[in-house]
């Protein structure tokens, strides 16, 4: 076999992930579900290779060639969006306000091409009945809504009823009512999105 054609097998994969990260990307949360952007994108490339392999349309050193290639950028865009949050909203994306205030947020909703339907939808596999509840209704990078309840819509839990359990939460949370910002989840910072967004 020879080497520049492993090389060029090389080069196509790399274009390839690229082309359909940027193809998915452009789709948006939506269509891929519960997976992430760079799941799809692997598991559609590693099935049309094997399926090439099996098929004897490639060699299987080819194959192999693409599918370790695949690996090594999947790696790569991994630890970029670990290290660099910046890296992260451009491989994977931000997540998209489509619920503020129990109101419908509508540019979020326009970004992401949801329509009331679709939130409300959302909001009720959540458990929520009323949206007026609902402080934040979130679009993940993942496809799946998450929501932030108002503090008075938030359900009683046993430290608000029993002494005991009351004691534990308070040695839990060292006395602070609100957490510190890198524990909020419902942050500017864990959202990755501008802050004037949340006001």
């Amino acid at each position: 076999m020879d080497p520049n054609e492993l090389l060029m097998t090389a080069a196509r994969a790399v274009g390839v992930y690229a082309l359909v990260l940027v193809i998915v990307r452009a789709l948006g949360k939506r269509t891929v579900g519960n997976f992430s952007a760079f799941d799809l994108l692997v598991a559609l490339m590693l099935g049309e290779i094997v399926d090439e392999m099996v098929y004897g349309d490639v060699r299987f050193i080819q194959g192999t060639v693409a599918m370790v290639t695949i690996g090594t950028i999947t790696c790569a865009d991994s630890w970029l969006a670990y290290f660099d949050r910046g890296m992260e909203a451009v491989l994977e994306g931000k997540p998209t306000i489509v619920v503020k205030n129990g109101e419908f947020h509508r540019a979020g909703m326009r970004q992401e091409r949801m329509n009331e339907r679709d939130v409300l939808g959302a909001l009720r596999r959540q458990g929520v009945r009323d949206m007026r509840e609902v402080e934040y209704a979130i679009l993940e990078h993942d496809g799946r809504v998450s929501v932030v309840q108002f503090d008075w819509a938030q359900p009683v839990v046993k430290a608000d009823v029993d002494a005991k359990m009351s004691r534990a939460r308070q040695n839990a949370l060292k006395g602070l009512d609100q957490p510190p910002i890198e524990k909020q989840t419902d942050s500017s910072q864990a959202l990755n999105v501008d802050p004037r967004e949340l006001e």
